[in-house]
């Protein structure tokens, strides 16, 4: 059990490759014990950030500190205390799972009296048992390389753990494996999980960063970006009877009420609607009381839509898009800038 669990903090990093800059003054914090998620589109700054915090890049501007440790002035310290599996993680394919595993427990100077058990603990974490563990990296699947990419990740029990897109290759029943593995991670470490399948950032993370253009343009929990990116309530409505008739209906119930989308469904005369508000109080009676009477249109099915935090990073990369001119301009991450 880890003893101490820190937080991640940055303020106004800044890393430019030649004339541009792959992040730009970003500046974010992660609380002890927290999940978050980073996000962002392609070249949006991730990979870049997460090499600085990790001491692996330097940045040009700005400073990050890991359990009160700078990382400029203290990269080996902070080595010791992140996990982090890279998007592209380097295995040897001539190793077994188990023979690896050990090999990097030695590395990162765990004792022989708790190596073994450790790695047994990974593991059974990770799923990598049942006969996993003595096969050649080299012959499993894109998802288990995953899953000893995150093994390694988590072998020391560090109290941070960064996951540079851990889902990628993973089918179904592995991602739920990887919800119930960070469940039992929640509160021992500190997480940091960068991904593009936001739902599965939605499921697992207590808040969610989200980087564009090589800043950071939103941050909190979706309850917190909902107010900011998509405030008010969203209402969909499978009605019997005629659009025009709901539509006049539904504007007498509040002047905000806007119709956003619509469609016939294959057999008889019901549609699915769709209505927005700003408004945040909840409209639902109201709706159906004013659609009540005979030769009016009939409500089978009414519900609120929450935005999702697919919702919310559209928006708020959007907003980017808008603020900050022509999307070709937008600063490349590392990875795209060394392999050029």
């Amino acid at each position: 059990m880890v003893s101490l669990v820190p937080s991640i903090r940055a303020v106004d990093l800044t890393k430019r490759f030649g004339p541009n800059r792959a992040i730009d003054r970003i500046s974010f914090e992660v609380g002890a014990g927290e999940v978050v998620g980073f996000l962002g589109p392609n070249g949006a700054g991730k990979s870049t950030t997460m090499r600085i915090l990790t001491g692996l890049l330097s940045a040009s501007s700005g400073e990050a500190w890991v359990a009160g440790r700078s990382v400029a002035r203290e990269p080996a310290a902070i080595r010791h205390l992140i996990g982090f599996m890279p998007e592209n993680n380097p295995l040897p394919e001539d190793m077994r799972v188990t023979e690896y595993l050990r090999f990097r427990s030695r590395i990162k100077g765990l004792s022989r009296k708790i190596r073994k058990t450790r790695i047994d603990e990974v593991l059974e974490l990770c799923d990598l048992k049942h006969g996993t563990e003595r096969k050649l990296i080299g012959n499993l699947s894109k998802g288990y390389r995953q899953r000893v990419g995150i093994a390694d990740a988590i072998l020391a029990e560090p109290p941070i753990v960064i996951l540079d897109e851990p889902t990628i290759g993973l089918d179904p029943h592995q991602i739920l494996g990887f919800r119930q593995m960070i469940q039992q991670l929640r509160g021992r470490m500190t997480l940091v999980i960068s991904s593009h399948i936001l739902p599965e950032i939605e499921k697992v993370c207590d808040r969610s960063v989200i980087l564009n253009r090589g800043q950071v343009v939103a941050a909190g929990t979706r309850s917190e970006l909902r107010e900011v990116f998509s405030p008010g309530q969203t209402y969909e409505l499978r009605v019997e009877g005629s659009l025009s008739e709901v539509e006049k209906r539904i504007k007498t119930v509040d002047h905000s009420l806007v119709l956003q989308d619509s469609y016939r469904e294959p057999e008889g005369n019901v549609r699915r609607i769709t209505f927005s508000s700003n408004c945040n109080t909840n409209l639902v009676p109201r709706i159906i009381e004013s659609l009540q009477g005979p030769d009016l249109p009939v409500i089978q099915e009414i519900r609120i839509r929450r935005a999702s935090l697919e919702d919310i990073f559209l928006a708020a990369t959007k907003r980017t898009w808008k603020e900050g001119g022509d999307p070709s301009a937008a600063p490349r991450d590392m990875e795209e800038e060394l392999s050029e």
